[in-house]
């Protein structure tokens, strides 16, 4: 049943046009939070990412980032590629591709920051440089930001034409406390997104069809 609903978002995600006179390629860029006890949730993202190395196809991107103490930065990328229009070479990145990511998830040591800002910049930054006319972002995080001291993120995001999707998105201990924390965290990532152009999504219970329906 999960891989039957992972299956369900990866085709909501997938299944926007490119506008018009754009490319019909696709790229998807996943940040993978490693923060604290996050880190547990990591084996749930192989799925999507299995999925998406199923999905894509020639002339398409993917990369897979982690989300730690300074995340504006290619270091962070794990895994990136865009495949190759000879099958079998496709597949050999692909074998590649997941071999790397399933060596990072069972080696991740946790990070002690969590720069989300830095990571969606340079998920931005990456997408913006292939041939994608259709962009998504996927953000697996609690979406709790904490920055090392000295660090700026105060900016606004360039998100037109990109599609932002925060999945898994865990209640912390406090939020129990005073769940108006979670939700404050949930409307100010979805006001950075949209006033940057982007449309954002929050995909967290994977049963209901109906908040993985894309306008």
């Amino acid at each position: 049943m999960k891989r039957a609903l992972v299956t369900l978002l990866a085709l909501m995600v997938l299944a926007g046009c490119a506008r018009q006179g754009e490319s019909p390629y696709r790229g998807v860029y996943l940040l993978l939070d490693t923060s604290g006890t996050y880190t547990e949730e990591l084996k749930k993202a192989q799925l999507i990412i299995n999925y998406y190395l199923g999905a894509l196809g020639a002339g398409d991107s993917f990369a897979v980032a982690r989300i730690d103490s300074g995340s504006f930065s290619e270091k962070d990328i794990i895994a990136k590629v865009t495949f190759d229009g000879r099958p079998s070479q496709m597949n050999a990145q692909k074998r590649a591709f997941a071999k790397v990511i399933e060596l990072f998830i069972s080696s991740v040591e946790s990070a002690q920051y969590t720069d989300i800002s830095g990571g969606l910049l340079q998920a931005v930054e990456f997408l913006n440089e292939t041939s994608a006319g259709q962009k998504s972002i996927l953000l697996y995080s609690d979406l709790r930001e904490e920055l090392p001291e000295g660090y700026n993120r105060d900016f606004s995001y360039e998100l037109d034409g990109f599609q932002v999707f925060a999945l898994n998105v865990t209640k912390l201990r406090e939020d129990n406390i005073d769940p108006a924390e979670y939700l404050s965290r949930l409307a100010d990532w979805q006001a950075k997104v949209e006033q940057g152009g982007g449309r954002w999504q929050v995909v967290n219970d994977l049963d209901r069809t109906d908040a993985l329906a894309l306008d």
